[in-house]
């Protein structure tokens, strides 16, 4: 049989969807072969998490103490290990439950894509006797869990007090979430986002469950969340350099995604694609030739078959004809769709107030902001709890939030310890070094819009999660959904959802819809025009290097829309000339 983490029952799989929304995914899917992504960041959210499970699940729970001098990587691990322990017993379940409708094992196999596994399930449903019986004990062997994989964002690295004192390098953030994680008894998967860390690039090769054993199986794979080829290229050859082998390269649009956005220089999702289908091969041998001679370095077996290398994507996936041009045309092995789950209480924590907004949210609702403290351009559902605090603390004469996380604390402008710049005291701060600054009315209050526009994401993004479940009942929950997110107007169940991925079922969708190609497009467009509003004379060449991109991207769709649309074709075309059109303007 396939491993599933190389060759998952399932061609989809739900990203990270910010701390608290796909917190406890796992539970929810995992038991349907469904693979999902859990956040690192908030090892405070992890523990809480941990004590609700074991609560409802009648098992004894002991907090990690909060002075212990490695809490963080320690609530991380304990956390892992209980979401594999009860994945596991659901695995059980499900492969002892009776073929019947509306069982566990029934609905395993009826949400399966079309594949050889479905192939067989639908031949059993058609056998009787004892070929039915035979049918059903394979099948019942071949039920296997989806991954419980986590993220840890490289670039998140807060040095770590114990007492009031350093801990050093190796307690840092993102170190101590990757020992929480190598330290687990999970079998899964680790994506790295946000770009290199070297230092902990070099952390994962002290754990043995990164390299591969006698059978050259690897317990724990390495996924790089990248946006292009060459980022990918890069941080996959300096980690094959230390014996260490990226599994699947996770292919995210810069611009069409919930979270962070990195709008970058203009390379189109399509084009990326494309590098990675033309030089996969040839990128595949090379780091294999690195990691090879590495591994002998080290004194590890190099294993005599070439290990698998996946190449997914995700970010604006809106359709299953979309789901479809990336899998067959594209050649990607799967698929992530990330902002349409939080449609899907079933599957991700969601309170239904935010969900009510969600489904009546339209594009003018779901804004690129300029609220993370990272300083980094953050989509956000414009009337969000968190939103509005954020909103009604300016009014009274307030702003920021109490910090009562600090996982972004990283300005030491007024203070040597850093704090965070949504934090209220660095904007109270700011906010009186404008007013000392004798600036116009106009500059003070552009400079006071900058620094108020911060927001406490660390803290309320959890608010998914511990708002629902009562664990922080005053929550105020911000809401990290993707522009895609607009398109989708009501709640769905986790069935319905997966039909839609399929084709087999279709949800309504808000019209007009773009295609997902063409709305990154038109979202490259939009950052061109803001940017262009008050460019310096150093951006000139930037913006240059953006159109070339975006010609470019133009003209690759152009020819797909040739190749591979039928019916959509001409629809295609018309907004993509009208989108052309708009870059040639010299508004843009």
């Amino acid at each position: 049989m396939s491993h599933p983490l190389t060759h998952p029952v399932h061609s989809f799989h739900i990203p990270v969807m910010g701390t608290g929304f796909t917190v406890d995914t796992p539970l929810k899917v995992a038991r349907y072969g469904i693979s999902s992504v859990v956040s690192l960041v908030d090892d405070l959210l992890l523990e809480q998490m941990r004590g609700l499970v074991c609560r409802r699940e009648g098992r004894g729970f002991e907090a990690v103490p909060a002075d212990a001098e490695d809490a963080r990587a320690d609530r991380i691990t304990r956390y892992l290990d209980l979401l594999g322990e009860l994945v596991d017993r659901q695995i059980d379940q499900v492969r002892g439950a009776v073929f019947e409708k509306g069982s566990e094992i029934t609905r395993y196999f009826e949400m399966l894509p079309g594949s050889p596994l479905r192939a067989a399930y639908e031949r059993m449903q058609e056998a009787a006797g004892p070929a039915r019986a035979r049918l059903q004990e394979e099948l019942r062997g071949a039920v296997v869990a989806g991954g419980i994989d986590v993220n840890i964002m490289t670039k998140l690295d807060r040095v770590r007090l114990h007492r009031g004192k350093p801990l050093g390098p190796a307690f840092t953030d993102a170190m101590s979430a990757l020992r929480g994680y190598a330290r687990s008894r999970l079998r899964s998967s680790v994506v790295l986002s946000a770009g290199v860390n070297r230092r902990l690039f070099g952390y994962l090769a002290e754990f043995d469950d990164f390299f591969p054993d006698g059978a050259g199986d690897m317990r724990k794979r390495i996924v790089l969340k990248v946006s292009d080829f060459r980022s990918a290229q890069v941080q996959a050859r300096l980690l094959a350099q230390k014996g260490l082998w990226v599994s699947e390269f996770r292919v995210e649009s810069g611009l069409n995604c919930g979270g962070h956005a990195f709008g970058g220089t203009g390379t189109l999702l399509g084009p990326v694609l494309e590098d990675f289908r033309r030089e996969r091969a040839r990128l595949s041998a090379q780091l294999r030739e690195s990691w090879a001679a590495a591994l002998a370095s080290l004194g590890r077996a190099v294993p005599d078959a070439p290990p698998e290398q996946r190449i997914t994507v995700q970010g604006g996936i809106g359709t299953a004809e979309e789901n479809e041009l990336l899998l067959r045309h594209y050649g990607v092995d799967g698929t992530g769709w990330g902002s349409p789950f939080l449609m899907v209480p079933e599957a991700v924590n969601i309170d239904p107030v935010h969900l009510a907004r969600l489904c009546e949210a339209g594009e003018d609702d779901i804004r690129l902001s300029d609220s993370s403290p990272l300083g980094v351009p953050f989509w956000s559902l414009r009337n969000s709890e968190s939103e509005l605090e954020r909103l009604r603390l300016i009014d009274e004469g307030r702003p920021g939030s109490a910090c009562p996380k600090g996982f972004l604390v990283a300005d030491t402008e007024f203070t040597p310890v850093p704090i965070c710049t949504a934090s209220r005291a660095y904007q109270r701060r700011k906010l009186q070094a404008i007013a000392d600054a004798g600036l116009d009315a106009a500059e003070q209050a552009r400079r006071t819009d900058d620094v108020v526009v911060k927001a406490c994401i660390c803290h309320d993004l959890a608010g998914g999660a511990t708002l629902p479940s009562g664990i922080d009942p005053d929550a105020r929950t911000a809401v990290c959904c993707g522009p895609n997110t607009a398109y989708f107007t009501r709640a769905a169940s986790l069935r319905e959802m997966v039909d839609h991925i399929y084709g087999r079922g279709r949800l309504p969708l808000a019209e007009p819809r773009p295609h997902m190609l063409l709305k990154e497009l038109s979202l490259h467009l939009d950052r061109l025009r803001e940017a262009a509003s008050d460019r310096q004379d150093q951006g000139a060449e930037a913006a240059a290097k953006v159109r070339e991109n975006l010609q470019a991207g133009i003209a690759h769709y152009r020819e797909l829309a040739e190749r591979t649309l039928a019916e959509a074709r001409a629809s295609f075309l018309e907004r993509l000339e009208h989108l052309q059109s708009d870059l040639m303007s010299p508004k843009s």
